[in-house]
């Protein structure tokens, strides 16, 4: 290296180690510290305001607060909980497949009773003809058939009120559906009209919440649509939990069925009107002494009730995780317009939804997500296979040129016009592309991306195994600094330390990646300029560091697509008679000698 050369890449070595440690200090470190003073604020500020104002209790623990009411319980393959007789509210609901943490110690509560901390749930009332409550939330409704609602055994509860008796059918399928079917019988001697009033509120900060229902959530928010989702008219509406505390809200007609909620990352509470009605829906940001809470609900089409007479109304409820298979079943078989997208599939949807079924297509015939990844890359590299090896050639050829154009350069160093002019015409003469060894970024970044967002919103990935990595979704669960496990002390705690855990923290994955990367560098066409080469050198490293914080599933992804091209470009290469840096360091290990005329001694 010359001695210029050497001070340029000692300079570029420096300056990444400064930035990095600069960002660390004066950005990373800054908002830590002022996220931990900000909470702390909020506590002395909350102890402050307990200690002056004794009246407003604190909020009581979920069991409590179950305690306080009259219940009936449900239970499902899916689901378990029970419903608040008062209001008939669906406000204790587990999800029984899913659990908080990998441990698999405890299930994701999804809703909670009011009076409880981080309150969250919903229901199905009624509105008279003067847009007031024939029945709400604190009208409490008897249970007249039926002990426990089950997907076999449907309860009927019943509330008498204004003039009107109305019969509740509750159902329960084995995913995550109630269904509300009321029957409305006019007691008095005049018509009435009435419409089906459905609301679903979550009280408490939304961070706080996500904390409280699955651990670690609050890190992913900016990545993935939280707040309200819906389809309205068929249009997707969406209104994330930021824009909901400034006062910005969703109201609109739908004409065409369809339904709104409330959706994280993984789970979903949505109301689902009847979809053959109009409706109504709008969103609410309401703050109270005590709390405050978003709400969404929605208002059906008047139903005449005459004298006597009785109608029947059906509504649902959905509580549960947002699984691909069973949002899409609902779309089929209950005809919920568009109801898979309340999973954020991103801009790149027309990628990410094909790219999710033919996922979870080769999962479910090799038996996991990861071998699914692995055949899914496979699949990519032959409906990309013309288009690789063209733009494998093109490297080929071009190396082939890089003495010519050396020799150019140098001819030619001081008349820049000449020097391009010769190039293009040796790209002429030997019908050579430079731009054609580019073409497949055109279409890796977007393949990139869509599987990206596949892999980190759809729960089929979450918690799913493949060899030593416990969560496709999450980062490699290993790391440098105990040796993969083999020292006494958690991964989880190396990769927390400040700054040094950043590099330490490194699992076995992402160093692969690292690897194949370099080595599939050392098969393609070097820069020529040395600098430029110096730099390309480094990428692997710095690239290292950035998949070590990517969903493991999609780093698995990209160690296999660079282990299968360097394969496909070596062979291409040599095709070509062109000797790549592999064959140079193999040559050298290995005794290898070139002779005169270019071939092996």
């Amino acid at each position: 290296m010359e001695q210029q050369d050497q001070r340029n890449f000692i300079l570029f070595l420096v300056i990444a180690v400064v930035f990095m440690m600069g960002y660390q200090m004066f950005i990373v470190e800054p908002q830590v510290a002022e996220r931990e003073a900000a909470e702390q604020q909020a506590q002395i500020e909350q102890e402050e305001a307990e200690r002056i104002a004794p009246s407003v209790p604190l909020a009581p623990t979920v069991e409590a607060a179950l305690g306080q009411d009259t219940r009936l319980a449900f239970d499902s393959p899916s689901l378990d909980g029970t419903i608040r007789l008062r209001g008939a509210v669906i406000d204790d609901l587990n999800l029984k497949q899913y659990y908080q943490t990998i441990d698999r110690q405890a299930e994701v509560r999804l809703l909670r009773p009011e009076a409880a901390e981080f309150g969250y749930y919903g229901g199905w009332n009624w509105l008279t003809e003067e847009g007031t409550q024939l029945t709400g939330f604190e009208d409490t409704w008897t249970l007249t058939n039926g002990n426990r609602l089950t997907p076999t055994t449907p309860v009927t509860l019943q509330i008498e009120t204004g003039g009107v008796r109305i019969s509740r059918e509750i159902s329960l399928d084995e995913n995550f559906m109630f269904t509300m079917t009321d029957t409305l019988t006019n007691l008095g001697t005049t018509p009435r009209r009435l419409r089906a009033y459905g609301a679903i509120r979550r009280h408490g900060d939304d961070g706080d919440f996500l904390e409280a229902t699955t651990p670690g959530a609050n890190r992913d928010r900016g990545l993935v649509h939280l707040g309200i989702v819906g389809i309205l008219n068929g249009k997707l509406e969406k209104l994330n939990f930021k824009k909901i505390k400034k006062g910005e809200d969703v109201s609109a007609a739908s004409n065409e069925g369809g339904w709104i909620g409330l959706t994280d990352k993984y789970w979903l509470g949505a109301l689902v009107p009847q979809q053959d009605q109009a409706f109504t829906a709008k969103s609410e940001y309401r703050v109270r002494v005590a709390d405050a809470f978003t709400e969404v609900r929605t208002v059906g089409t008047e139903l005449m009730v005459a004298p006597g007479s009785s109608i029947t109304a059906t509504n649902q409820l959905f509580a549960g995780a947002k699984s691909v298979n069973v949002l899409r079943n609902y779309q089929d078989t209950l005809g919920i317009d568009r109801f898979d997208d309340a999973i954020d599939w991103g801009l790149l949807y027309f990628l990410t939804k094909p790219f999710f079924s033919a996922l979870s297509w080769l999962a479910a015939k090799l038996g996991s997500f990861g071998l699914g990844i692995l055949a899914f890359v496979v699949i990519i590299k032959i409906i990309m296979f013309p288009l690789y090896n063209k733009s494998y050639a093109a490297m080929a050829q071009m190396k082939l040129l890089a003495e010519p154009m050396k020799d150019i350069q140098e001819r030619f160093a001081a008349d820049p016009q000449r020097k391009q002019q010769e190039i293009m015409k040796l790209y002429k003469e030997k019908k050579a592309n430079p731009l054609a060894g580019c073409l497949p970024i055109l279409f890796t970044i977007p393949v990139f991306f869509a599987l990206y967002k596949v892999l980190f919103v759809t729960i089929e990935m979450r918690h799913d195994s493949f060899a030593w990595l416990t969560d496709l979704s999450a980062p490699d669960p290993t790391a440098i600094g105990n040796l993969f496990g083999l020292l006494p002390f958690a991964a989880e705690s190396v990769k927390s330390i400040p700054l040094l855990g950043f590099i330490i923290g490194i699992g076995i994955l992402p160093i692969l990646y690292g690897f194949t990367m370099f080595i599939l560098q050392n098969v393609s066409t070097p820069p020529a300029d040395p600098m430029q080469r110096r730099i390309i050198m480094m990428l692997p490293l710095v690239f290292t560091f950035v998949f070590g914080g990517l969903a493991s599933g999609l780093v698995l992804y990209w160690v296999w697509n660079n282990i299968l091209s360097i394969g496909q470009q070596y062979y291409i290469m040599r095709k070509n008679g062109v000797e790549t840096q592999v064959d140079t360091f193999l040559a050298k290990r290995f005794g290898k000698k070139k002779a005169e005329g270019g071939g092996e001694a």
